[in-house]
Order: C-alpha cells, then sequence, then structure tokens
C-alpha cells in the first residue's frame, strides 16, 4: 500500500509545487481580505413576473427576512471557506518549506557518506 503513495510523491513536479507556493499563499490571502471588506449592496431589481397580482407588504417582509437570513448564511459560508483555503495555503507554504530542507538535509547526507565512502576506501587499501 505504501508503494501508490511513494510512487505519486515521485510524479508530484515538487520544483513548481515550491515556486508556486508563495503566490496559492498570497492569493489566498488577498481572498480573505476581500471577504473582510463590507461589501456594496445590490440595487433591488424589478419584479419577477410583472403579469402576477403584487405580493402584500406582509409577503414582502416574509421574503426580505427569508433572503436575509440566506445572505447571511452565505457570506458565513464564503469567509469560513475563505478562512479555510487561507489555512490551507499557509500549511502547504510550511509543507514546501519542510519539503525543500529535507531535500537539502538529503543532499548533505549524500555528500557526507560519498565522503566516509572514499576514506574508508582508502583505509582499506593501505
Amino acid at each position: 500500500m505504501a508503494i501508490p503513495w511513494i510512487a505519486a510523491l515521485k510524479i508530484i513536479p515538487w520544483g513548481d509545487v515550491i515556486e508556486h507556493a508563495p503566490k496559492v499563499l498570497n492569493a489566498a490571502r488577498k481572498l480573505l481580505d476581500k471577504n473582510k471588506a463590507p461589501a456594496a449592496p445590490v440595487p433591488a431589481g424589478p419584479p419577477l413576473d410583472p403579469a402576477a397580482e403584487p405580493p402584500t407588504l406582509g409577503e414582502l417582509r416574509n421574503r426580505l427576512i427569508e433572503t436575509r437570513q440566506l445572505i447571511d448564511q452565505q457570506a458565513a459560508v464564503q469567509q469560513q471557506m475563505a478562512q479555510t483555503l487561507s489555512e490551507l495555503a499557509e500549511q502547504n507554504a510550511r509543507l514546501v518549506e519542510a519539503v525543500q530542507l529535507l531535500r537539502v538535509r538529503t543532499r548533505v547526507l549524500i555528500a557526507a557518506v560519498a565522503v566516509l565512502a572514499v576514506g574508508v576506501t582508502v583505509l582499506l587499501s593501505r
């Protein structure tokens, strides 16, 4: 079961991921900042069916209350999604930094092993 994960990790173009991580993080932050700004109210449009009888004041009031509740719910969901996106982008940036650090450490370790192998070879050849 671990083999498909290893294959998947080898297929991922980590260089591109590392390159685009700051852009994703900045875009997520801009989206979050944009959602924090108050939205301008949208002007009311014409009635949906001009041939129908106009609704009563009570019906209009009920529709307005329902519409406000739906808008508030959608705004809350949108804010939550934007925050989640921002958190995911930050986690992605941290993951990319960790992967980059691991790549550097691996290169250093390979170089150290090569130096030790040469040293052992020299010692054994004497």
